[in-house]
């Protein structure tokens, strides 16, 4: 079960106080407390105890000038330890030279809160120290006193913000997500100076209580919106979170669709403009993805480049998208179907070289594409794993040795080389790697209503995909819109983008409480120029 709590990074702001009771879920009660008393030695056996046989977990333990035994408990590697000792121990063992008496310790360390260390924490349960140990952060423990005070001081090494690998533009910003979630929220930051940026932060895993962070724009995302992946958070019960797509899987609509229903990007600049437009954002410490809700088919089509590309380059590079994005799904049921049952359909001139190339070949046309496009995966795959180094030279070479070789060999025909390659090129321009591969999966089933009915066939199973479609949503959003149903102000960011003086109001769909953008046109001082 999902632990809503505050967030602990700084400059982050929300936090669902009514969800809140103590680190534990809403509406059950606390678990039993373990009782060590007051002693600095009981409560040192009951940490050993649960830390056993953890060499990385550091017990340092040091004596007051008033005779007070105290202990600091971290792991190390996870904190900095310059930090803990210049700033915590040998600060409270200077401050201690001046305080005579126990009881004036315990005032200026939990009362007063004395240490010049920020993010420090009063607790009396065990468990929260121990969980406060493990999320990167060290536990003082004084003698003769129940409290004991946690320090967020964490320090570890994290990569370097770099260039996008897998969505780099050639005009836009350069800045990508890491792994570290204080980071990557410190980013949007950046990019969103308004105080409605909510960020409202949970853990779910029961053994690696993984932090994960829920973002959207108060006063323009529709607070049912936020309810309803709340509610779908909460029903996660799961023993570990290791990336974000444990919780893609677990909060689409439709996990048997092969559609995406959920946009992961590592780019700030997209999660921000999702935001804007009232969408929800999601950010799972320990991967470098975003997750967007709720997202439509045009979206997936989109590129971060559209919107820094002139209006009009834009537009037609989103019609060479849409175009090819077909070309990747029919082109070699196309083939197949009209080499097969329609030969009347191309011209006798073309119609005899295809013949001609194909007379040696011993297979049927759709056997003969069904390999080929076996033999592309297979090679787009083993680029993939095998080390950067190689993989592209191995890739080209391979395509190359084996596409010639089987022309020569008589096994396929050059035609169908032609064709399988298209359609791998094509299947590369989709922007979104998910969408990509639904099209390279509903591929093969096409294929086969190819070979067995044709063209009729053809047109079968785009039917069956556009029913599908229309009715698939993602959270409450239909997953065509705004095509189906027709929304006529949003249809300037859908085939065509729009200049954004003429985009005036938000997608309706995600934005209603607040759908106005800019409230006049940006250009209108031509108007009034002379």
């Amino acid at each position: 079960m999902p632990i809503w709590r505050r967030p602990k990074h700084s400059g982050t702001t929300g936090g669902d106080k009514s969800k809140k009771t103590d680190g534990q879920p809403p509406n059950t009660l606390p678990p039993s407390r373990p009782s060590t008393g007051k002693s600095l030695e009981n409560k040192l056996d009951w940490f050993q105890q649960q830390f056993k046989n953890c060499s990385d977990v550091i017990v340092r333990q040091f004596d007051l000038s008033s005779g007070q035994s105290s202990a600091l408990i971290y792991i190390r590697g996870l904190i900095n330890q310059t930090t803990a000792q210049d700033f915590i121990i040998r600060s409270l063992q200077e401050e201690a030279d001046s305080l005579e008496k126990p009881e004036d310790i315990y005032k200026f360390l939990f009362e007063d809160k004395g240490l010049s260390v920020s993010q420090n924490k009063i607790t009396e349960d065990m468990n929260e120290g121990l969980d406060a140990i493990l999320d990167a952060g060290a536990l003082l423990l004084i003698d003769g006193d129940n409290r004991m005070m946690t320090f967020s001081i964490s320090s570890y090494p994290t990569r370097s913000i770099e260039e996008p690998p897998n969505e780099s533009v050639i005009r836009g910003p350069r800045e990508s997500f890491i792994e570290d979630l204080e980071i990557n929220l410190t980013l949007m930051r950046r990019r969103l100076k308004n105080k409605g940026f909510k960020t409202e932060s949970l853990i779910i895993g029961t053994k690696t209580k993984t932090d994960i962070v829920l973002t959207y724009i108060d006063g323009i995302c529709k607070p049912e919106l936020v309810d309803e992946m709340k509610r779908r958070l909460s029903y996660i019960e799961i023993d570990s979170v290791l990336g974000s797509s444990y919780i893609e899987e677990s909060i689409e609509d439709n996990p048997y669709s092969p559609f995406p229903q959920v946009q992961y990007t590592e780019r700030p600049d997209v999660v921000a403009a999702a935001l804007l437009e009232g969408r929800l954002g999601l950010f799972v410490d320990g991967t470098p993805m975003a997750l967007i809700v709720p997202v439509t088919l045009t979206m997936l089509l989109q590129s971060s480049e559209d919107y820094f590309q002139r209006f009009i380059a834009a537009t037609w590079i989103r019609w060479i998208r849409f175009f090819f994005s077909f070309i990747s799904l029919l082109l070699p049921s196309l083939y197949i179907a009209i080499t097969t049952f329609h030969p009347e359909m191309i011209p006798p001139q073309f119609l005899r070289t295809i013949a001609a190339a194909r007379e040696i070949v011993p297979f049927p046309a759709f056997l003969e594409a069904f390999m080929m496009e076996l033999a592309f995966e297979a090679l787009r795959e083993a680029s993939v794993r095998i080390p950067k180094s190689i993989g592209q030279a191995v890739s080209i070479i391979g395509a190359l040795i084996i596409g010639t070789a089987a022309v020569e060999a008589g096994i396929v025909s050059a035609a169908m080389v032609i064709i399988v390659s298209l359609t791998g090129i094509a299947s590369f321009i989709i922007p979104h790697f998910d969408l990509g591969l639904s099209f390279r999966l509903l591929r093969f089933p096409i294929m086969f209503l190819a070979a067995m009915f044709g063209l009729y066939g053809i047109a079968c199973g785009l039917i069956l995909i556009y029913i599908h479609l229309n009715n698939l949503a993602s959270f409450g959003v239909p997953y065509l819109s705004p095509v189906a149903p027709l929304v006529v102000s949003d249809l300037k960011d859908t085939v065509v983008r729009a200049p954004w003086y003429k985009m005036h109001k938000r997608p309706l769909q995600t934005a209603a409480v607040n759908p106005t953008r800019q409230k006049k046109d940006s250009r209108g001082w031509a108007k009034d120029k002379g």
